[in-house]
């Protein structure tokens, strides 16, 4: 079916319900035993999805292995891709990113145009993103070349929000950045989730119930958790649980 992840994203929202990804880096959980130990708490606690990405180390065939792992649990398996060396066959879908606050070329089309032509070989589904890196100080921050954008600037983010919906986008990321001291401000994804329709992800620095919540109560319709279910998987599991109980 085509769109099949994207429709199974867009079904969910638009029956009240708020989602968690469950983001794995193959580099970080490269034992299999501990993969697969991840995977069932995280599905159990109602992760409704595994993205895999991270680590620029990250071989095809390490990404693929983990694909393969986490489809085991029925649930949708996305790559979320630094570079080209997270794409595999073997997952769902991919998100289709443009790092839109970038000052690197390559991130803004060249790695696009690389990836298209495997993209479409492999018979990856496709969701166009727009992604927004916070933070400087983050190994994203740094190997994106990411152009900051001030917290007491939400605006701003509605202004590149504006640009991604009108250059035809369906889900915008916002992210502080894996291992960031802080999240980004709730006012981010209020602002984009007031003025436009596109699905609003939210991730980095997230590592409590209350901050999930606080992200989600403000706008954001996916949290997007890794190093937390890697570090303290009861605490993952309390910040899945409290986002799948929310009804707004």
């Amino acid at each position: 079916m085509k769109n099949k992840v994207f429709n199974y994203i867009v079904g969910k929202i638009a029956g009240g319900e708020k989602l968690h990804f469950t983001l794995v880096d193959p580099d970080k959980v490269s034992r299999l035993d501990e993969l697969e130990k991840l995977m069932d708490i995280a599905s159990s606690a109602g992760t409704d999805a595994f993205l895999i990405g991270g680590s620029t180390s990250v071989t095809p065939e390490e990404a693929g292995a983990t694909a393969e792992v986490l489809k085991k649990s029925g649930l949708p398996v996305v790559v979320f891709p630094g570079n080209l060396n997270c794409l595999t066959p073997k997952a769902d879908a991919v998100l289709f990113m443009v790092l839109m606050n970038t000052m690197e070329p390559y991130y803004l089309m060249q790695v696009q145009v690389l990836a298209a032509p495997l993209i479409r070989k492999y018979g990856l589904e496709t969701i166009p993103t727009g992604y927004i890196v916070f933070n400087t100080d983050t190994a994203v921050g740094h190997i994106g070349r990411v152009y900051p954008i001030p917290y007491s600037k939400p605006e701003l983010v509605l202004a590149y929000a504006l640009a991604a919906e009108m250059m035809g986008f369906k889900l915008l990321y916002l992210e502080a950045g894996s291992g960031a001291q802080s999240h980004i401000p709730p006012a981010f994804p209020g602002i984009v989730k007031k003025h436009t329709e596109l699905i609003t992800m939210v991730g980095g620095g997230i590592r409590s119930p209350d901050t999930a919540l606080e992200l989600i109560k403000a706008g954001a319709d996916i949290i997007v958790t890794g190093t937390i279910m890697e570090k303290d998987p009861e605490r993952g599991v309390s910040i899945i649980k409290t986002i799948k109980n929310y009804r707004g």
